[in-house]
C-alpha cells in the first residue's frame, strides 16, 4: 500500500470511494478528488464526454485516480493558470 503524500492522497473512509472503477484499488488516488483539469474543456486530455444538456460529463475518466495522473495533471496544470490568470 502506497503511503499518503503530495502526490498521493487516498481516503477509503469517503461515503463515494471509490467513485470511478481505476484499477488496482491500491493505487487509486484521491488527491484529485475534483479535477483541476475540467477547466480545460476538450484540452483537458481525459475520456470525456459532452451529456444531452451540453454538460461536460467525466465520470468515465479515471486519468486523475490512476497510477501515472499525478504526473499527468501536473503536466497539465500550468495551462490551467494560464487560463485563470488571463481568462483564454
Amino acid at each position: 500500500m502506497r503511503e499518503n503524500s503530495a502526490q498521493y492522497f487516498c481516503n477509503k473512509e469517503c461515503e463515494y470511494y471509490p467513485c470511478h472503477k481505476a484499477g488496482e484499488e491500491e493505487d487509486f488516488n484521491c488527491l484529485f478528488c475534483y479535477c483541476p483539469l475540467y477547466v480545460l474543456g476538450e484540452r483537458c486530455g481525459g475520456n470525456f464526454r459532452y451529456n444531452e444538456r451540453g454538460v461536460k460529463d467525466c465520470s468515465q475518466c479515471v486519468i486523475p485516480h490512476a497510477k501515472g495522473g499525478y504526473e499527468h495533471v501536473m503536466s497539465r496544470i500550468r495551462e490551467v493558470v494560464v487560463l485563470g490568470s488571463n481568462g483564454k
